[in-house]
């Protein structure tokens, strides 16, 4: 669909003597963004490759939400962060935060620590659990959302190359969510938020799961880039 755009781009960060290898990487349909070895998202370049998801523009508006609503020299935690992707980018446009980052893959771990070491910040290989002591004031996360069943049914760009791990969010897509919602009662601030992205289909279930972990939800839509995402507070 941007042939040229991907064009200019192979020919500005791949070796003349790499090119032919790199095309056909991308014809048989592996992401352009493994084969340069970067993703551009919010402002930079997100270093990535095979086995970590590639961050989706849509997702920079979480990033606008979050860099509006941290205090100053506040705390924020992102989860689920795969290659780092959104915390490198609240990092670099808020200097002043205190910025973690968390996954439960060692291999997006490795990227996330590369993303955030310019701009400071923790990354620590987490499953949600006791190893990440708060209070944060932001919580920010784009978990795998996808029904399992709808896997099948994806892009094969992204069903063959993301790995399924951050792809499946369960039977109706929102059991990560749900571990998102827990995690974030127990780690907010006392006025603190968190903003997960969702789907407009979804987006009910995702207050439902947000209320069931004590948190009161409201859901949000960038009709532009097809984002919707859910800010969740105390009551």
């Amino acid at each position: 669909m941007f042939a040229e755009e991907e064009a200019e781009l192979l020919l500005a960060n791949i070796p003349r003597d790499a090119l032919d290898d790199a095309v056909a990487r991308r014809v048989a349909g592996e992401p352009l963004e493994h084969i340069l070895g970067f993703a551009e998202f919010a402002g930079l370049r997100i270093l990535l490759g095979p086995g970590v998801f590639v961050p989706r523009r849509r997702t920079e508006r979480v990033v606008r939400l979050a860099v509006s609503r941290i205090p100053d020299g506040g705390s924020l935690l992102d989860l689920c962060c795969g290659s780092g992707a959104i915390a490198a980018a609240v990092a670099s446009q808020r200097p002043d935060a205190v910025v973690t980052a968390a996954d439960i893959s060692p291999l997006a771990v490795a990227w996330a620590e590369r993303n955030l070491a310019p701009f400071g910040g923790q990354v620590v290989v987490s499953d949600m659990g006791a190893e990440l002591a708060g209070p944060f004031d932001v919580i920010v996360a784009c978990p795998p959302y996808v029904p399992t069943d709808e896997i099948a049914m994806m892009p094969s760009e992204a069903r063959d190359h993301d790995p399924r791990l951050a792809l499946d969010g369960g039977p109706d897509g929102t059991d990560l969510q749900a571990a998102v919602f827990s995690a974030a009662a127990r780690l907010l601030a006392p006025s603190g938020i968190v903003i997960v992205e969702t789907s407009e289909h979804q987006a009910e279930r995702t207050l439902q799961r947000a209320a069931e972990a004590g948190l009161l939800g409201s859901v949000g839509r960038d009709a532009e880039y097809g984002e919707t995402a859910m800010i969740a507070t105390r009551p």
